[in-house]
Formats: C-alpha cells, sequence, structure tokens
C-alpha cells in the first residue's frame, strides 16, 4: 500500500522530466531530501502553476513511491515566495550556493532539522538583507558545525571539503560577486 505524506518543505532545486513535468528536490522538516515528480507543473494552466520555484518554502503532500526515491507529488500550497531575494543574482546565486552545500552533505531520507532550520534562515536572510561574504561564512561555519566537522580552529569550508568532496562549483562565483 502506499503512503500519504506531508511536511514543510523548501524547493532546492528543479529538474526538467518531460515536456510537462518537473522533479522537483525537496528538503522536508522532520523528513530531510526527497524527489518528488510534479506531474504537469510545466503547463502554464497545471494544478502546480505558480506554486513551485526554487526557495519556496512550502507545505506539500507527497505519495511514496515503493520502488525508487522519486515520489509523485500531490499538493502544494506556498508558504514564503522570497521575491525579494530575485531581484540581485547575487542574492540568487548564493541562495542557490546554500541550496547545492545543504544537498551535497546530506543523505536523502536522512532528516535533519537543524539544516533545514539553518537554509531557512538563510534564504530569509538572503530575501530581506542581500547577499554577504559575511553570510556565506556563517552558513559554512554552521553547516560544518551542525555535521560535527568542525571544531572553529580552520576555516569550516576546508573541513567540508575534506568530509564530503569537492564543494559546489558555484562557491568560486559566489566569491567573487561579493568580493
Amino acid at each position: 500500500m502506499t503512503r500519504m505524506q506531508s511536511g514543510r518543505g523548501i524547493i532546492l532545486r528543479l529538474t526538467k522530466l518531460s515536456d510537462t513535468s518537473l522533479i522537483v528536490t525537496w528538503c522536508v522538516e522532520g523528513v530531510g531530501l526527497i524527489k518528488t515528480v510534479a506531474k504537469g507543473a510545466r503547463r502554464s494552466k497545471g494544478s502546480f502553476s505558480g506554486k513551485i520555484d526554487l526557495f519556496y518554502i512550502a507545505d506539500i503532500e507527497w505519495v511514496e513511491s515503493r520502488k525508487s526515491e522519486l515520489h509523485t507529488l500531490r499538493e502544494v500550497c506556498p508558504i514564503e515566495y522570497h521575491e525579494g531575494l530575485r531581484g540581485q543574482y547575487r542574492d540568487v546565486l548564493l541562495a542557490g550556493y546554500f541550496t547545492a552545500l545543504a544537498e551535497h552533505v546530506m543523505e536523502f531520507g536522512q532528516s535533519d532539522d537543524e539544516v533545514f532550520d539553518l537554509l531557512r534562515r538563510a534564504i530569509n536572510f538572503l530575501n530581506t538583507k542581500g547577499a554577504t561574504l559575511r553570510a556565506l561564512e556563517h552558513f559554512e561555519n554552521e553547516l560544518a558545525r551542525m555535521t560535527g566537522i568542525w571544531d572553529g580552529r580552520r576555516r569550516s569550508n576546508l573541513a567540508i571539503e575534506d568530509a564530503f568532496g569537492s564543494l559546489p562549483r558555484s562557491r568560486i562565483e559566489c566569491l567573487e560577486q561579493l568580493a
């Protein structure tokens, strides 16, 4: 029997699946990383029209798949749209780096509410205050501390790199934009 699940999630990534559908990668509070198929999401008059975009925070319902890690999205109710961060390229770039880095250190199906909360706070900060080098460093410091790999003595980005492999490539462009 398939199980209906629900939770509050942050959209980390959108991937085209077909002419009409998307794969949506979420960080869901109490659940962790999940991927859902949003059937018809690319249609202008579909049930998901205007409800799915990067960095949205939404209450969602999905049906778990028995056969794969790709679940079926049933309902999306956006709570926060974060229009403010879409005005500046560097804000979107840094939000993208934050989501990519969170996805990089998390494992699918493993809940980490501290990381969810950090990501939510970081995106809200960018939405109201804008991207700064200090915000980038704070996010990396907190993420490294939460994952238990950073003792505060050396740069947190190096600790993340040592523990999880190379950092998302967008970090370099973030540093250039914020210099």
